[in-house]
């Protein structure tokens, strides 16, 4: 189905040529750089405007002057909500490029959890979208901070000094607020600030959490840029490669996957401002893109769009689908619908960056359906006394905390300059976070093989004991996942008098399907040992699913959820 482009190998060894010696630079240096190499070259391409390299390194200078302008020092914390813009690029290489840091937010939280983030984050400057989706961002400052528009965030946000709004229709609802357009033109011409340092801090990006509430990791720029160009590397980008997502820029898989790593090939990214499986059909198909960056969820949705119509592929080189559990049958749906195209997934979280495991197979596809990736080797980016890596990881026993041999299961924990340092002014939970010897706690389940294959289980808080027996969820999952008309399953534990714990199957149904309670029960009954069978089953909609930025459930929301409707209370 792609076009055809040089051997996988073959781009590897371009790459590394490129880029002999590492050299730390800062966010806005890297653009600079690529900017200056391929000034007319696609950065980001929408339906209605395609912006150069040149176009968004002057626009983030002017952002930088504007920022400046209204007393931004370095240091300072900029929260953004925003969705995938051209003006969220261009802002996160403006803060980067005054030396301040990014506070990018989850333009899906509700009130408490906004007021939350920016409250905890000490924003000084909140730059946010005026509505997005059902969702009014200035209705909630009113309720959050009443006077926002002149005062700031008042007392109850007492850092946030001011406010600007970029309105996603194009026009000004309220006439007393600070519009974004005035950043971009309250500046001078741009001086560089002198002292940034690579190693700096540059993001402070909130997990949203499955297993608990959002933390603010601590990443730096050469983290960014390490990880940025393991991904090219890692996965042989050619020249001019173009992404195209959804994946919101707010989370490290699109912002550094998507994003940040198109920088080394003087490539292009074609961001979507949400998820809707036709269009991105026909987005691929009307700007040529090389590769499709996916969660099993949406790519899913996309293959059940290709079998109901045509779309022109032919410029697809490569599906990376990532950031959760592929369903039963998807890897070999990917091969039969989108033909001969490098199809990738690897396994990642916030605190490691983004993605630290990768595998690019395309035949046999057993690797890719029993694991989730091989230990990623970033080339000159890597530490070269962790053969080439940023991250390498230990499996523990979860009661002894003792290694386990290569291929059994236990909890994974991570070391590596890839590894944040901790979160944002909780101390108690950076410490928790690290053992005695330095090696994070991810609260996943796992086993790395001798072959440096991980394979992901589950996360520890969500297995449950019950009855005595450890209840592994994935387990129970992917037998419900066999039967004809459930079509999304997913178990979390509720306390329960007499076993301790036991399981609530939250089941999405079929289109046109709607299996009882009992007859779900009854199948696991045939599948499962006993204390695996969920002792209760709720159905729910898609929408209901409370899910995190790349669409993981939030497993602890499911079980408060159920001790409600259930009244476990």
């Amino acid at each position: 189905m792609a076009d055809t482009i040089k051997p996988f190998n073959e781009r590897q060894r371009a790459l590394a040529a490129r880029f002999p010696v590492w050299q730390p630079r800062t966010l806005d240096q890297m653009l600079a750089v690529t900017a200056r190499e391929y000034p007319e070259r696609p950065f980001i391409i929408t339906d209605e405007r395609t912006f150069s390299y040149r176009d968004i390194d002057d626009w983030a200078s002017r952002f930088a002057c504007g920022l400046a302008a209204v007393g931004v020092k370095p240091g300072n914390h900029i929260a953004l909500v925003m969705a995938n813009y051209p003006e969220f690029v261009a802002l996160k290489f403006a803060i980067a490029r005054v030396g301040a840091v990014a506070v990018p937010i989850n333009f899906l939280n509700r009130t408490a959890e906004l007021g939350y983030v920016l409250g905890q984050s000490d924003a000084s400057l909140l730059i946010t979208m005026d509505r997005f989706r059902d969702l009014d961002y200035l209705d909630m400052l009113d309720e959050l901070a009443p006077g926002w528009e002149e005062k700031g965030g008042g007392s109850h946000l007492p850092e946030l000094r001011r406010v600007y709004v970029f309105p996603t229709a194009g026009v000004n609802s309220r006439g007393n607020v600070s519009m974004l357009d005035e950043l971009a033109d309250n500046g001078g011409e741009w001086t560089e600030i002198p002292d940034r340092d690579p190693q700096g801090l540059s993001d402070i990006l909130y997990t949203s959490g499955t297993t608990g509430g959002p933390k603010g990791v601590l990443l730096t720029h050469d983290m960014f840029l390490r990880n940025a160009y393991g991904s090219a590397y890692a996965r042989g980008f050619q020249d001019g490669r173009r992404h195209l997502f959804s994946l919101p820029m707010y989370h490290v898989f699109g912002y550094v996957e998507g994003l940040l790593s198109i920088l080394f090939v003087g490539g292009a990214i074609i961001p979507q401002t949400q998820f809707d499986p036709e269009k991105t059909l026909e987005a691929i198909e009307k700007h040529r893109a090389d590769d499709v960056l996916m969660i099993p969820t949406m790519t899913k949705a996309v293959l059940a769009k290709m079998r109901e119509g045509h779309y022109d592929l032919s410029s697809l080189n490569a599906v990376f689908s990532s950031g959760g559990k592929a369903p039963p049958g998807l890897w070999e749906q990917v091969f039969e619908l989108f033909g001969e195209v490098e199809v990738s997934t690897g396994y990642g979280m916030t605190e490691a960056t983004a993605s630290t495991t990768v595998v690019v197979d395309n035949s046999p596809t057993k690797r890719l359906t029993s694991t989730n990736g091989r230990l990623r080797d970033v080339g000159v980016a890597g530490d070269e006394s962790l053969d080439r890596k940023l991250v390498v990881y230990r499996v523990v026993d979860t009661v002894t905390g003792e290694e386990v041999p290569p291929g059994e299961m236990g909890e994974l924990r991570m070391k590596g300059p890839g590894v944040t340092r901790g979160y944002y002014k909780k101390p108690n939970e950076t410490a928790a976070a690290f053992d005695d010897n330095g090696w994070m706690r991810t609260g996943d389940l796992g086993s790395v093989d001798e072959g440096e294959y991980l394979r992901l289980l589950g996360r520890t808080k969500e297995s449950y004991r019950c009855g005595g027996e450890q209840v592994l969820p994935v387990e129970i999952e992917d037998v419900l996942l066999q039967h004809s008309a459930v079509d999304q399953a997913f178990i979390a534990p509720v306390p329960d008098e007499r076993m301790g714990e036991v399981g609530v199957a939250f089941i999405i149904p079929k289109q046109g399907d709607l299996p009882t309670a009992e007859e779900i029960k009854d199948y696991c009954s045939r599948h499962l040992a006993r204390f695996k069978v969920p002792k209760y089953v709720l159905f729910i909609s898609q929408g209901e699913l409370p899910t995190t930025a790349t669409g993981r459930p939030r497993k602890f929301l499911l079980t408060e959820r159920a001790i409600k409707d259930l009244g476990l209370e």
